[in-house]
């Protein structure tokens, strides 16, 4: 489903980086950005962000929050979200579309006459193609496309360029028009790259994936131009883009790993922006004449998962009994201030067919009840295990509350914290007992979660279908699963509205996830940055101005 991320977030493995190194680092950057150092420069948005997570720029294989939201802003996809209500499209390279009466076959109407910043023309042939690639590499976001019955075999036959400016998805089946139109033409699978530098840098087949790993080759208001991986990342407005021109020419991003490094930058005006930033950093702030703190509620929720191949957890009594070791109501008011709400479902607040604030969180902490279901699941005096965690600062005061919790009921978790890009890579080899990390679905709908956390098409080791945390879970239910596709086709919203109110539930019950925040978009932005835009999907950069 559209724009599935793991999260990044901030890291205390850099924490011994002074200020002054920052301050260096903040002058060197927009030194080689050809820019005065005073305060931010009038021309640019200034970022401090942990983004160690970024591994590549290749929109068929990026997995993760900070690389998709630098895509969504250097690269075009056929339609975006609407800034202003983000369960509405609206267009961008594409100017408009028509829908067949049997809803099977989508007719997108492109931008005429635009470039890529290799000065290529773009056609419709550029978009087919690179929505053919995704699925022909096969990485992941390949689910994206093969979900609505896109395969290696037809999708070039599905995915036609039927004229210059004129490209035609043809559907299996008559999926709603809307979700197709957030999960597929809004989402990263179809941003608009250069086929003709691509394949001209082409090495063993990849499609130029290699090529991607430390550039970008798309249209897009802005263009990647320089990444140095744990410093630093330029953007510069793109001057032939066909679009509005940005506001503010260029983009930095700083790889600030230290809350408190990103505090201080912001509170002496050397970023204009800070995004990390702790629960105490954000409530000292709130007083700041100089400074804004701004949140949005996202589709993103934090959980704890559990690999349930073997061992205790593959027992339904025993993942029930962890949901009520989580502290919910304790760590929304201490830890998860300002950065999330309580939230047990996997259909987030928000979305269509989502249960309401309470019917989606029923759990609090239960001792008694935890002790309970683990005597019933066999384990009366408990049992040990592990749990991973990764560098949102969160995460470690969370798996710390569990921990002691646990212990009351006999069970003896040992915590291991790790750097995101190990987190994610033990998670999806399924390497692990249990983890916590966040998942971001990137439609507003029941549909897009479900599809991913509790849908598994093939739980098979060697099926590798690492975009799916029900298959990280080792986790297949059959009649989950025909339980989905059905509350997709559902053309009644009421019926559809139950169909997925009773997969909730049951997922609550026996799925393999305790869902614990869902999380906001936090910032603290200096206020003589104006237009500062986003919702729960997207940042829009472009709109900065100064």
């Amino acid at each position: 489903m559209a724009n599935h991320n793991d999260e990044t977030g901030t890291t205390r493995s850099l924490a011994g980086r002074t200020l002054l190194s920052a301050a260096v680092a903040a002058a060197a950057l927009c030194a080689a950005a050809g820019v005065v150092v005073a305060a931010t420069p009038k021309n640019a948005l200034v970022m401090a962000w942990n983004v160690d997570a970024i591994s590549t720029f290749d929109p068929a294989q990026v997995g993760e929050v900070v690389t998709n939201e630098i895509l969504q802003n250097t690269c075009d996809t056929l339609v975006d979200f609407d800034p202003a209500d983000e369960r509405k499209v609206i267009p961008s390279f594409a100017e408009r579309w028509d829908v067949s009466p049997d809803r099977k076959e989508i007719t997108f109407h492109l931008r005429k006459n635009a470039k890529f910043p290799s000065g290529n023309a773009v056609s419709a042939e550029d978009v087919a193609w690179s929505l053919h690639r995704v699925v022909k590499l096969n990485f992941g976001n390949a689910a994206t496309l093969t979900e609505y019955g896109f395969t290696k075999d037809n999708v070039e036959q599905s995915i036609v360029a039927t004229g210059a400016d004129t490209l035609v998805l043809k559907l299996d089946k008559p999926y709603p028009t809307t979700l197709v139109l957030q999960a597929i033409a809004a989402n990263r699978v179809s941003m608009v790259m250069d086929k003709k530098t691509l394949m001209a840098n082409e090495q063993g087949g990849d499609l130029g994936n290699k090529y991607l790993t430390t550039r970008t080759a798309c249209v897009g208001p802005y263009k990647l131009t320089r990444w140095n991986a744990g410093e630093s990342i330029v953007l510069e407005a793109n001057d032939g883009y066909w679009g509005k021109a940005p506001g503010l020419k260029r983009v930095l991003i700083r790889h600030v790993a230290e809350p408190g490094t990103q505090r201080l930058l912001l509170s002496q005006g050397d970023v204009d922006v800070a995004r990390d930033l702790t629960p105490e950093d954000l409530r000292d702030l709130e007083a700041s004449k100089d400074v804004s703190i701004v949140k949005v509620l996202r589709p993103q929720l934090f959980y704890w998962g559990f690999n349930v191949a073997d061992g205790p957890f593959s027992k339904e009594k025993v993942r029930l009994a962890m949901r009520y070791l989580v502290d919910y109501d304790g760590l929304a008011k201490t830890v998860m201030t300002y950065l999330g709400v309580p939230r047990a479902s996997f259909a987030q607040l928000g979305a269509v067919g989502a249960l309401d604030e309470k019917e989606g969180q029923p759990f609090k902490l239960d001792l008694d009840k935890a002790k309970q279901l683990l005597a019933e699941a066999g384990y009366p005096n408990g049992f040990e295990a592990t749990m991973i965690f990764g560098t949102l600062p969160h995460a470690n005061p969370i798996a710390q509350s569990v921990q002691q919790n646990a212990a009351k009921v006999g069970v003896k978790l040992s915590l291991e914290r790790m750097a995101n890009a190990q987190l994610f890579s033990k998670v999806r080899g399924r390497e692990y007992q249990s983890a916590m990390l966040a998942w971001q679905t990137g439609v507003p709908d029941a549909h897009g979660n479900a599809s991913r956390l509790v849908f598994n098409p093939d739980n098979r080791l060697e099926a590798k279908q690492t975009q799916y945390p029900s298959w990280r879970s080792a986790y297949q239910d059959i009649a989950l699963n025909k339980q989905i596709d059905e509350a997709l086709l559902e053309a009644d919203p009421s019926r559809r509205d139950a169909l997925y109110a009773g997969i909730q539930k049951d997922v609550m019950a026996k799925g393999p996830m305790a869902f614990m925040f869902q999380m906001n978009s936090v910032a603290g932005v200096r206020k003589d940055l104006k237009s500062w835009t986003w919702n729960g999907f997207r940042t829009y950069y472009e709109r900065a101005a100064k």
